[in-house]
């Protein structure tokens, strides 16, 4: 049987003998960079400005992983090209990469440690069931307790993977809503985003989103921006609070897997009214018309697909 590969510290590997130590500082510390880029009809979408964004959280970090972004871009391809080969031709792939401090002596207990960085990279077929029934009905969020992490701690440019935050916060909005995601607020109670995902809503018009002080700015955020510009909407970046998402008039998520989520409640509360809005529409159409599929449609359908297959 062929399996899929994974890169793994300058080899490609079989997915069953791709291991990490123990004391990794991924493990020990939490300590760990990361990218997700996915494909549409297997090829990689914006691959480019996912490394670009890997390498400048890379510098923050002070990690050196001995790869330029080109050597890294095209192993990726290569890792794609591959594990592409082994799912279903409806199926699309996700790519993740992340880099960590390598092995921490302390933990290994000897002088045996790998401290050279820990580079992987590797892929896994996109989950569209998870996301079918939200893209039709819309998300929900939920405010919990847990707050962001301040930028004066570290700067939420970089993106990476200690996120205990996040695993609290999303358990702790599933408690009031089973259903829901968490929408975390800064320490003075602005907006931020969720675990997964940047957040926009829409007043008279205009897409607003949190400022990039207090959140990731994402590729798809980029996106949203782009499609924004050539459909004639404006866009702004501002703080605001829940009190202005209750009384949007539309409200969305924007990440790599979907692309794009609308947001039907917060708080139990409906977002205009409780149903994906036009600027939604408008903005997923665009998009589906530049990745040359109906990204709605994918999702739906595939999703639909992969739960009606028997279990083996």
């Amino acid at each position: 049987m062929v399996e899929p590969r994974v890169f793994l510290n300058g080899r490609m590997v079989p997915a069953s003998q791709a291991h990490l130590a123990i004391y990794d500082g991924g493990v020990v510390l939490g300590a760990t960079v990361t990218e997700m880029t996915r494909t549409f009809k297997h090829q990689l979408w914006r691959l480019e400005d996912h490394i670009d964004r890997l390498f400048r959280s890379l510098k923050y970090t002070r990690l050196d992983i001995g790869m330029t972004k080109d050597q890294l871009i095209a192993t990726s391809r290569e890792l794609v090209e591959h594990n592409a080969r082994l799912v279903d031709p409806a199926d699309e792939l996700g790519l993740i990469h992340f880099v960590t401090p390598g092995e921490i002596a302390a933990y290994a207990g000897s002088g045996l440690a790998r401290t050279s960085p820990t580079v992987c990279a590797h892929t896994f077929p996109m989950p569209f069931e998870m996301w079918a029934k939200k893209m039709q009905a819309g998300a929900h969020l939920v405010t919990p307790s847990i707050r962001h992490v301040p930028p004066q701690c570290y700067d939420p440019k970089m993106k990476y993977r200690s996120r205990m935050h996040y695993y609290l916060a999303d358990h702790e909005a599933r408690l009031a809503d089973s259903e829901a995601l968490a929408l975390l607020l800064d320490l003075d109670g602005n907006v931020t985003e969720t675990s997964g995902a940047n957040f926009l809503i829409v007043e008279r018009g205009v897409i607003v989103s949190p400022t990039v002080r207090n959140i990731l700015p994402g590729i798809s955020r980029a996106m949203v921006m782009e499609l924004a510009a050539k459909l004639g909407i404006a866009f702004a970046e501002r703080d605001f609070q829940v009190y202005n998402v209750m009384n949007a008039d539309e409200a969305f998520l924007t990440s790599t897997p979907y692309c794009l989520m609308p947001v039907t409640r917060i708080n139990g509360v409906a977002i205009g009214a409780g149903l994906p809005g036009p600027h939604f529409r408008r903005l997923v159409d665009a998009w589906s018309a530049e990745v040359g599929l109906n990204i709605s449609r994918q999702i739906q359908e595939s999703g639909g697909r992969r739960q009606e297959k028997p279990i083996q």
